[in-house]
């Protein structure tokens, strides 16, 4: 009698261990997920990318308050704490970091080799050692790039700028990505017929004074995709209106802001982008199987206003063919 007892409890606790076996997957898939985002500084484009990962998951499902933890943190522009934030995500294990910028994007590179990291808003992810090519990289590793399209900046400039010969280019010679760009204007001005005059800019409050000394040097200035010249753009703008220098962006949101035109991609579709990417891991996709990715879709702006207070008139053609024109 005993051992039909023993039998019988045996067989209850193996039914109720099957059943609580089948039943932790579907508990686990009631959990929320966990999505964290830091970005290198906030300026219009890089809150714009944070904006659409946010927008893109809650189209796919995923909504913050609900059955999405979303925590976002900037590092404002200090690499010592893009590198603290990256070690304090690492501790809360989300199910993927998105780090926007390439500062950013590097330091939670550094800090983690198995939690999901989806990168935005970096140009060159291979010269920023992110990944080793653009290919799945087989790593933890994927994400999408800003990449410029510098010969069409550098036509643009001659349509703003006819008789221009020297180009001024303001940038940070501390993040890779601007290092990268002004190597490849080098070798793209001359062909375009411009000879390259360079202007560094080690911090945010570097980059008026670097503007400042392009003046009678340069013809035009152009702004890269640099996070500290975005961030301090407002500075340059007074340069160049000071000066009558016509000043050209590679940011379309720097048109607002005072720049005679730009030709760039659309921020926030780049952030909606990435929360594509995104969903696909929070989905059970692995991230070194997703390849890089880049947009090709640019828009030409142009502020008209701008022009006139920088010495240069639009042409009717330039103005008509921008999808955004600021009068």
């Amino acid at each position: 009698m005993q051992s039909s007892f023993l039998q019988s409890r045996r067989a209850c606790l193996t039914t109720l261990a099957l059943a609580l076996a089948a039943a932790a997957p579907f508990a686990r898939a009631d959990e929320p997920k966990s999505v964290a985002v830091t970005a290198i500084v906030e300026h219009p484009a890089l809150d714009a990318v944070r904006d659409g990962v946010r927008d893109e998951l809650k189209a796919a499902g995923f909504e913050a308050g609900k059955n999405l933890k979303f925590e976002y943190q900037s590092a404002q522009g200090n690499t010592g704490t893009a590198a603290q934030i990256a070690r304090k995500y690492l501790g809360a294990k989300p199910d993927a970091i998105v780090a926007i910028a390439t500062p950013s994007a590097q330091a939670v590179v550094a800090a983690t080799k198995d939690i999901p990291v989806v990168y935005s808003a970096v140009t060159d992810p291979v010269a920023a050692k992110l990944v080793k090519g653009w290919d799945a990289s087989g790593s933890n590793v994927t994400g999408v790039s800003d990449m410029s399209p510098l010969a069409r900046h550098l036509e643009l400039m001659r349509k703003v700028a006819p008789n221009a010969k020297r180009v001024g280019v303001v940038y940070s010679p501390g993040e890779a990505n601007s290092v990268a760009i002004v190597d490849a204007l080098k070798k793209a001005a001359p062909a375009a017929g411009f000879v390259l005059v360079e202007a560094s800019a080690a911090r945010s409050v570097d980059v008026a004074g670097a503007a400042q000394s392009l003046v009678g040097k340069a013809d035009v200035i152009y702004a890269p995709t640099d996070n500290n010249v975005m961030s301090a753009f407002e500075g340059i703008v007074k340069v160049a209106q000071a000066s009558k220098l016509p000043l050209v962006a590679a940011d379309t949101d720097a048109v607002k802001r005072g720049a005679v035109a730009a030709l760039g991609l659309n921020y926030y579709d780049i952030g909606r982008q990435t929360g594509k990417v995104v969903v696909r891991i929070l989905n059970g996709e692995q991230p070194g199987r997703i390849a890089s990715q880049t947009s090709s879709t640019f828009e030409l702006h142009v502020n008209v206003a701008a022009a006139q207070k920088q010495g240069v008139t639009l042409s009717e053609d330039l103005v008509k063919s921008a999808k955004f024109v600021v009068r």
